[in-house]
């Protein structure tokens, strides 16, 4: 069996054969659901790129695991690093695309409430959204066994995604509507290292003036295909074509 992933505070100082406790939510899944016994193997991560690797040496309580660690796996930070500027979708669609992209291995997600949006985040309703979106990038994080969990940001402007296309290494609205763009994503030129910037529009596509204040930017349009996808999918296709052509996949 495939040794289960959870989340520690911090693995700083540690090494092999230090022995290290789990408790808290973490701590309670490990011993009280997954019933973890001596001698099974767990992986450890801080979420930032550190993991530990061990056996289990004993259970306390229902919430106190202690497991001995024999490995250091460490994640370094990607290159070329992938954010993908999400705009809202309707109902649990925003997770799906989270849980999608994370598994993935995109970088970073960026909310966006796009002026097209039907859902838009405000007040406590906002909040709690955003709490699960960061909450659904731990979980699959840690399903897809990723040591660097994916950054969800605070909801962003246009203004504020506008800001953050200028200073990416290569910036791309995805559009499609072959009035505005002909050159697929899938030939376009990509950098080495640095940052890629990808908008993934609402349901009802980019505005006219987003897609020119994006352009403004530096911002360019890009199509994924002859069909049309999704906005919950779009992005972990747009993930997968990326991660693959910029060698981070191989």
């Amino acid at each position: 069996m495939t040794a289960p992933v959870f989340v520690i505070g911090s693995l700083e100082g540690v090494t092999a054969g230090t022995v290290v406790e789990l408790d808290g939510p973490e701590g309670r899944h490990a011993v009280s659901v997954r019933r973890l016994e001596p001698g099974e193997g767990v992986v450890l991560t801080d979420g930032r790129g550190r993991g530990a690797a061990g056996a289990v040496v004993r259970a306390e309580g229902k919430d106190r695991l202690f497991v001995e660690l024999s490995e250091l796996p460490f994640e370094p930070e990607p290159a070329p690093r992938v954010t993908v500027v999400q705009a809202l979708p309707k109902g649990d669609r925003g997770e799906l695309a989270v849980e999608t992209m994370t598994e993935t291995g995109v970088d970073a997600i960026v909310p966006w409430s796009a002026s097209r949006c039907i859902t838009q985040w405000k007040g406590e309703r906002g909040l709690k959204a955003l709490s699960k979106w960061r909450a659904t990038a731990r979980e699959a994080g840690k399903q897809s066994r990723r040591l660097r969990f994916p950054e969800i940001a605070d909801a962003a402007t246009t203004k504020q995604v506008a800001a953050l296309l200028a200073k990416a290494d290569f910036a791309a609205v995805l559009h499609e509507d072959r009035a505005y763009t002909s050159e697929p994503l899938a030939t376009a030129e990509l950098p080495a290292e640095g940052e890629i910037v990808l908008v993934v529009g609402p349901e009802g596509g980019v505005s006219e003036q987003e897609l020119a204040l994006f352009e403004e930017a530096g911002a360019k349009a890009y199509r994924l295909g002859r069909s049309v996808l999704r906005t919950s999918t779009a992005g972990t296709a747009a993930t997968a074509l990326l991660l693959g052509r910029t060698g981070r996949w191989s």
